[in-house]
C-alpha cells in the first residue's frame, strides 16, 4: 500500500508533458536565438509604414550615397544612408523584411502541400502508387534549382507572384522524401491498424493518424526550405530575374550597389548582413526543433 502511495505521488509530481516540452523549447538557446530574431524581423515587417522613416521609393539624387550614421559624413536624417538614387536604405531595408518573409513563407507552404501529397501516397499506399511517385521524386531531383528558375523567369517574366509560383513548385522534393520515409515508418504501427480495425477511413488515418505523428519531421523540413527560398529569391533578384525594381527586395538592394561596393560598401554589406541574420535565425530555429523532437530528448 506504503508503495501504490508512493507512486502515485510520485506521477503527481512529475511534471506534464506540456511543461516538460515548455521546458526544452525554453532551454534551447538556439531556439530562442532564433525565434527572437525572426519574431523581430516579422514586427519590423508587420510595422514597416509606422517604423519606416521616409518613403521606400522617394529618389533624391541630391542625397545620393549619404554614409551611415556612424561614419562621419553620415546624418541622423538617413540613419543608414542613402543608395544610389537618393532612396532612404532603412525605409528600403524595413520594406524589404516583407518581401523576404512573403516568399519564404508562401513558397515553403505551397512545397508543403505538394510535397507532403506525394509523400503521404507513396508511403501509405505502396506499390505502383510509390513507384509512380519515386518517378516524380527522381525528376525533380535531376533539374536543378536556379537554372530552371532562371530559364521560367527569363520566358515568363519577373515578379513576385512568379518567383513565389516557381520556388513553391521547384522546392517540394525534400518534403516528399522525408514524407514517404516517415509514413513508411508508421503505416505498419499498431495505432494504424487498430483504426483501420474499426472501420476507419483512408482519409481519417491519413488526415488524423498520420499525418500529426510525422509533423515534427516537417516542421524542421519548412523551415529549411523557407530558408531556402529566401536565399535563392535573393539570388534571382541579384541576377536581375527575381523581384524587379523599384521593389525593395534585399537581394535586389546587392545587386543595385555592386557597382559601388568599393566606395560605398554599406550599399550591399547593409542588405547582406539582414539577409544572413534572417537565414541563420530560420536555420536556428530548424536545428533546434529537430533537436526537442529528437525521440531520446522526449523523456
Amino acid at each position: 500500500m506504503a508503495i501504490d502511495t508512493f507512486i502515485g505521488v510520485e506521477e503527481i509530481l512529475q511534471p506534464s508533458r506540456g511543461a516538460q516540452l515548455r521546458t526544452r523549447i525554453f532551454g534551447h538557446a538556439a531556439v530562442m536565438l532564433g525565434a527572437t530574431v525572426i519574431l523581430f524581423i516579422l514586427a519590423v515587417a508587420l510595422a514597416a509604414p509606422w517604423l519606416a522613416p521616409h518613403d521606400p521609393f522617394a529618389q533624391d539624387l541630391s542625397q545620393r550615397l549619404i554614409p551611415p550614421i556612424w561614419h562621419a559624413q553620415g546624418s541622423w536624417t538617413h540613419v543608414l544612408g542613402t543608395d544610389q538614387l537618393g532612396r532612404d536604405y532603412l525605409s528600403r531595408l524595413i520594406y524589404g523584411s516583407r518581401i523576404s518573409l512573403l516568399v519564404g513563407a508562401t513558397a515553403a507552404a505551397m512545397s508543403a502541400m505538394i510535397g507532403t501529397t506525394l509523400g503521404v501516397l507513396g508511403g501509405y499506399f505502396g506499390g505502383r502508387v510509390d513507384l509512380v511517385v519515386t518517378f516524380i521524386i527522381t525528376t525533380r531531383l535531376a533539374m536543378p534549382v536556379i537554372l530552371v528558375a532562371l530559364a521560367v523567369a527569363a520566358f515568363i517574366g519577373s515578379s513576385l507572384e512568379i518567383v513565389i509560383a516557381v520556388l513553391g513548385l521547384l522546392l517540394w522534393d525534400r518534403f516528399a522524401v522525408v514524407t514517404r520515409s516517415a509514413t513508411m515508418q508508421v503505416r505498419s504501427l499498431d495505432y494504424i491498424a487498430a483504426a483501420r480495425a474499426i472501420g476507419s477511413s483512408t482519409a481519417r488515418i491519413i488526415l488524423v493518424e498520420i499525418l500529426p505523428n510525422i509533423a515534427n519531421a516537417l516542421v524542421v523540413v519548412a523551415t529549411l526550405e523557407m530558408a531556402q527560398a529566401i536565399l535563392l529569391e535573393a539570388t534571382l533578384s541579384f541576377l536581375g530575374l527575381g523581384i524587379p525594381p523599384p521593389a525593395p527586395s534585399w537581394g535586389l538592394m546587392v545587386a543595385e550597389g555592386k557597382e559601388y561596393m568599393f566606395f560605398s560598401p554599406w550599399v550591399i554589406t547593409i542588405p547582406g548582413a539582414a539577409l544572413f541574420a534572417l537565414v541563420l535565425a530560420i536555420n536556428l530555429l530548424g536545428d533546434g526543433l529537430r533537436d526537442i523532437a529528437a525521440p531520446e530528448n522526449r523523456s
